[in-house]
């Protein structure tokens, strides 16, 4: 048994270790500035951008329990503290997963009347309301989705199904006219469940009813795990982007050679993101004891794979965070902490890093380049990835190989390489090189947590 003293003798020990990420440089202002008008898919076809061209970053969150299980002041300490790390999307579902229909709010509230689709319960979306006008000020959008699968195809779970075809559109109706003169808001039908059988028309038709009032927000599906909004919604009107979800269970690039490249390939070409990645925190496979947890190298891994693959954006996920976990509420999926412990992960605040990284150039010209890494063998766990836009070149190296790199095909006779900390955000210089032949860069570090980005630009010089 723990004494008093050895009790208060590991508080001071815990306050007296500085933490990794405390002294982090903060997001300055809002997150996104809304004037720029609505969200919309760029010319390409790859990328997101608003009305007036200014190139729009998706960052997002994974907040599912966020308007269930907080109350105002707990949501504003989360939307403060994901604002300041860069992020620019928070996911969050209206009928939420755990218990959402019956377990009230803390302020007592329930969503619906008798879980009637087409009885919605006012003071409940009134702090719905609340919540996307809250993040709306912070410069956060609100990816919203209507309810969570278990409410079309239970499978797991508490709560019961409760639409069909024709409330699924009534429902959809009713949000799509409550939301569509928010800014702030990209409807992101489904929730972790099949968009085939029984299902397709149930979230065919929810994705109708919001469109049927609401044509000025993008929308999305978020499909069960290892799998895309691609597979069964590829070629409806109402898909502005496709989103996938690699899970929680692979630790390799093999998840994306398998699900985000053959989609990313698909015609009509649409923009792509992995809306549900590793969560920081999460047992590898939900088998902490065999495989360990996923930390923040896992999280930067997928973040970067994913965009340097073709994706527009990414969607960071906490295990403790997304249900909103408390000391109140019986862990989910061996979650061991809570939402408070984990807010300043090291993971979540690398988004601020990336965000940096693709600001500071134009993100929307990058496009996959793998025929630009000559390696003849890298492990899938290790796996290097590359992207080009018009005068640079971005190279993800997650564990310190040696990347083999054909500079010929850059276009240019000189390259000004540096290295970029995915971890600091800090840039050293690298060298110049000429362009041509194969040469072999080598990170500053190697090993699992020390990932690298090198960067190489066509020197002005010539």
């Amino acid at each position: 048994m723990m004494t008093k003293k050895t009790f208060f003798a590991q508080l001071l020990l815990i306050a007296l270790v500085p933490y990794g990420h405390t002294q982090e440089v903060k997001w300055n202002g809002p997150s996104v500035d809304f004037s720029h008008g609505k969200l919309m898919v760029d010319g390409s076809n790859r990328h997101l951008m608003f009305e007036d061209g200014t190139p729009f970053l998706y960052f997002g969150d994974t907040a599912w329990e966020l308007f269930h299980r907080l109350d105002k002041a707990h949501t504003e300490t989360y939307l403060e503290n994901r604002r300041e790390k860069g992020f620019t999307v928070i996911q969050a579902v209206v009928l939420a997963e755990l218990d959402g229909l019956n377990t009230p709010t803390p302020a007592g509230l329930t969503p619906l009347k008798d879980n009637n689709p087409t009885l919605p319960n006012e003071p409940y979306f009134e702090h719905v309301d609340w919540v996307v006008q809250k993040a709306q000020e912070k410069g956060l959008f609100i990816g919203m989705l209507p309810t969570w699968g278990d409410k079309v195809d239970k499978q797991w779970g508490v709560d019961p199904e409760i639409f069909d075809k024709k409330n699924a559109f009534a429902y959809g109706e009713y949000l799509g006219e409550r939301y569509r003169t928010s800014p702030n808001v990209i409807w992101i039908i489904g929730g972790d469940r099949s968009g085939g059988g029984k299902n397709y028309e149930i979230w065919d038709a929810m994705a109708r009813g919001i469109k049927s009032v609401d044509n000025v927000h993008l929308m999305t599906f978020h499909p069960l795990g290892e799998r895309s909004s691609a597979e069964w919604f590829h070629g409806t009107d109402w898909l502005d982007f496709n989103m996938v979800q690699t899970g929680h269970a692979q630790r390799s690039f093999a998840i994306y050679k398998r699900l985000f490249l053959p989609d990313y390939h698909r015609t009509p070409t649409k923009p792509i993101m992995d809306g549900e990645p590793r969560y920081e925190n999460h047992p590898v496979n939900w088998a902490p004891d065999v495989f360990g947890w996923f930390d923040d190298a896992d999280v930067r891994q997928t973040l970067y794979w994913s965009i340097l693959s073709g994706g527009f954006g990414y969607t960071y996920g906490c295990h403790s965070i997304w249900q909103m976990r408390d000391e109140t509420k019986d862990p989910v999926g061996l979650a061991r902490s809570t939402w408070y412990e984990d807010l300043d992960l090291p993971g979540a605040w690398d988004i601020i890093h990336a965000r940096n990284l693709l600001s500071s150039r134009p993100a929307s010209e990058l496009q996959p380049f793998p025929e630009f890494i000559k390696n003849t063998y890298v492990p899938e766990t290790d796996w290097i990835v590359a992207a080009q836009g018009k005068d640079y070149v971005l190279v993800y190296i997650p564990t310190g190989w040696a990347a083999e790199l054909d500079l010929s095909l850059c276009g240019a006779n000189e390259l000004d390489a540096y290295w970029y900390d995915p971890r600091t955000g800090d840039r050293q210089q690298a060298g110049r090189f000429v362009g041509k032949g194969i040469t072999k860069f080598s990170p500053p570090t190697r090993g699992r947590g020390n990932d690298w980005i090198l960067e190489l630009e066509k020197s002005p010089h010539f």
